[in-house]
């Protein structure tokens, strides 16, 4: 690929440069045993630092939102500990990083969460799936309980964010997409609330927003960016005939809050919604969905997009950036260790050189 191409070009993400347009997206690992990070984790984003933004794997805010196996947390001293390692080594190899906040809401099991810890979501209404625990298997999940006080689940995040920067993490992004606690309010699949988180779209997003305009009031807008994936059925979600409207209606309100970026899975959205999600937010955009070095080029030399962000191919190739630049084989990931404890398939690929 072209040294110049504006994949490899620098970018002003509010108040940092970025070295490159290229992103690495959030993914789910589970190597944080006892929901701490620890020295696999330091080496394996120490690694990916070509990129011009890290985005972690989700991270809890709370207890109640450790719903997977050896997913991290972020709310109390020990985990800060642990991220700030994560935080030091990225920097000290040029990179930026900002922290996934993932409240798995109603999508867990309480044999993965901590003692005190229970399973919660926007309506007391099943996800009928399984999920896998480290002792008992694959078990059902539950029935979630409502939340009641959503001002202490706001302020569980604002804590998280404020533990986040003191960690030296540059910012934040909220995970609101892929059927996880704040798309469980924006969802009439897991909201049937009658108060005002639920009902009406406005309502539904009251809860996003209220979120948003609490963290960029605790660290600041520059440093709070969300994840957004509208038409997504991931974890029980369904497509609402209004979704366009109510999805068009929450990024005016991000806008208005002033989040740094909007960062969406495109692939169950239409090309034209995306673009007209991106002409009213007027600000950073970061799309996700299958990207190939050549398709992400094409977007931004179009202008759809700021930044664009590489899942997959970052497990496996953790030089991706040098590897596109010189058309270099892609390393296949194993998709066998992606959730797996332990070395394997996390910090073994190889870099070319």
């Amino acid at each position: 690929m072209k040294q110049d191409a504006i994949l490899f070009s620098s970018y002003q993400l509010g108040n940092i440069t970025l070295k490159n347009r290229v992103v690495m997206a959030p993914m789910t690992r589970s190597r944080a045993i006892g929901n701490t990070p620890n020295d696999l984790m330091v080496k394996y984003y120490a690694d990916r630092t070509e990129a011009g933004l890290i985005i972690t794997e989700g991270v809890s805010p709370s207890p109640n939102g450790l719903g997977y196996s050896r997913i991290p947390g972020m709310f109390n001293d020990q985990q800060a500990q642990g991220w700030k390692a994560v935080t030091e080594a990225v920097h000290a190899n040029d990179g930026k990083i900002f922290m996934q906040m993932m409240h798995t809401g109603r999508v867990g099991h309480p044999i993965n969460l901590p003692e005190g810890a229970k399973i919660v979501g926007a309506s007391p209404i099943t996800y009928t799936d399984q999920m896998w625990t480290d002792t008992q298997g694959m078990q059902p999940l539950p029935v979630p309980e409502e939340i009641t006080d959503v001002p202490a689940v706001i302020a569980e995040y604002v804590h998280s964010a404020k533990l986040a920067v003191a960690a030296g993490f540059d910012g934040v992004e909220i995970h609101a997409a892929n059927g996880y606690l704040p798309m469980q309010f924006l969802s009439p699949a897991s909201n049937q609330r009658t108060d005002k988180y639920g009902g009406s779209i406005e309502n539904r997003n009251n809860f996003v927003l209220e979120l948003a305009e609490a963290m960029v009031a605790a660290i600041g807008k520059d440093k709070v960016g969300i994840r957004l994936s509208p038409f997504n059925p991931f974890n029980g979600m369904s497509p609402d005939p209004k979704e366009t409207e109510q999805y068009t209606l929450l990024v005016e309100g991000l806008k208005k809050i002033g989040v740094v970026y909007v960062h969406f899975l495109t692939f169950a959205m239409q090309p034209s919604f995306v673009d007209d999600l991106h002409q009213l937010f007027g600000g950073t955009f970061i799309l996700n969905g299958g990207y190939t070095a050549a398709r992400a080029e094409g977007d931004l030399e179009a202008g759809r997009t700021e930044l664009v962000s590489f899942g997959n191919h970052f497990i496996s190739n953790p030089d991706l950036v040098t590897r596109m630049k010189e058309d270099a084989e892609l390393v296949p990931a194993d998709q066998a260790t992606f959730y797996t404890p332990g070395e394997q398939g996390y910090n073994d690929y190889k870099k070319l050189r």
